[in-house]
């Protein structure tokens, strides 16, 4: 069924150096169908051992997922697997609550979700999925705006722009005399922090926007107004491309203005709204339900395709390798500082060191 709806010990490993190594190593180790680690360890609070699946979380990444069990029940009918979206905060706060046993996520796990995680006794895996190029969109009425700079976006969305920037030719003399109307992600969206960090510097926006969980209903908003400006994932701008315009967006650093697309992403040219996105995987869930390691096995060997099947940019092939000797092992906790990291490119995200 398909609805719409820190750890005491730190080993630190450079994990595309030792792709090969773990390979070898995952080839003679024991199988993680039983678990040979006691409760205190896995926490009591995991889901409990069933063979249903439960997915929440980002709504960016839905579509890959959405993608990912639609296949898999083809091939699998009996799996029972409820997939919804509540935003990748919304999805952290149940995941680390032991409610869900995957969460899809559009930013990194949180310094205070790390924590939630540890208190339920929650133990997950970390596994990089693909890049996204966060997409400015316009109505395609509009003429006037092509592109924005950095500088340009901080003006219209910090929080001191509340109730100011009001209209089109407040953001440059040449834009018409026009009324400005935002749409963007709510506060419980990986996308809304990503931006938040990556064009304000910190952790908020201005509130006076039409806000939502679901991508689908900004999307409608800007294609139905011309006045309109607004931010989501790059599916759902490709999704929709006839009723929307992408903006192209210069970062400052001398290259102009660039327009989102996977080989701008590929080529680290779409900054800073490039970015990665995550599956996070309950550990003792992984190792006690079998439907569920079948299906998160069956995800990440399918990865390439299914990504690219909604218009998302894949990972290298060796990055699911990863994924899946980090999953047999056991491979627990974040590579990433609790925090959004603008900037990164997808061969830094194959280099990072994985904190287990």
């Amino acid at each position: 069924m398909i609805s719409s709806s820190s750890s005491s010990y730190i080993f630190q490993v450079p994990v595309f150096s030792l792709l090969a190594a773990l390979v070898l190593s995952a080839c003679s180790a024991p199988s993680t169908s039983t678990s040979t680690q006691d409760a205190s360890t896995q926490g009591s609070n995991a889901p409990s051992a069933n063979q249903s699946i439960t997915i929440d979380g980002s709504s960016t990444v839905y579509p890959i997922s959405k993608a990912a069990v639609e296949a898999f029940q083809k091939a699998n009918p009996n799996a029972e697997i409820e997939l919804a979206f509540s935003g990748t905060t919304g999805g952290f706060r149940k995941f680390c609550a032991g409610e869900t046993q995957i969460s899809n996520a559009s930013r990194p796990i949180s310094t205070e979700e790390i924590e939630a995680c540890r208190q339920a006794g929650v133990r997950f895996v970390e596994l990089p999925l693909a890049f996204d190029a966060l997409t400015i969109a316009v109505h395609p009425q509009n003429d006037w705006a092509t592109d924005l700079t950095v500088a340009e976006l901080k003006q219209i969305w910090e929080p001191a722009a509340q109730g100011k920037i009001t209209n089109w030719k407040q953001i440059r003399p040449s834009f018409p005399d026009r009324p400005l109307t935002l749409y963007g992600p709510g506060g419980d969206s990986g996308t809304y922090d990503y931006f938040a960090e990556s064009i304000i510097g910190g952790d908020n926006t201005r509130s006076d926007y039409t806000a939502s969980e679901d991508d689908n209903i900004l999307v409608q908003g800007i294609s139905n107004d011309p006045n309109a400006l607004g931010f989501f994932g790059f599916s759902y701008f490709e999704e929709s491309q006839d009723q929307l315009k992408a903006i192209a967006i210069d970062d400052g650093q001398g290259k102009g203005a660039v327009t989102p697309s996977r080989e701008a992403v590929e080529n680290a040219q779409y900054q800073p709204l490039s970015r990665p996105l995550f599956l996070y995987v309950n550990l003792k869930a992984s190792q006690d339900n079998e439907t569920l390691r079948d299906f998160v096995e069956y995800y990440l060997k399918n990865a390439e395709e299914l990504v690219t099947s909604v218009d998302y940019i894949p990972l290298p092939r060796e990055a699911y390798d990863i994924n899946q000797v980090h999953l047999y092992q056991g491979a627990v906790g974040t590579a990433y500082e609790g925090k959004p990291q603008p900037y990164l490119t997808i061969r830094e995200v194959l280099q990072k060191e994985q904190t287990f």
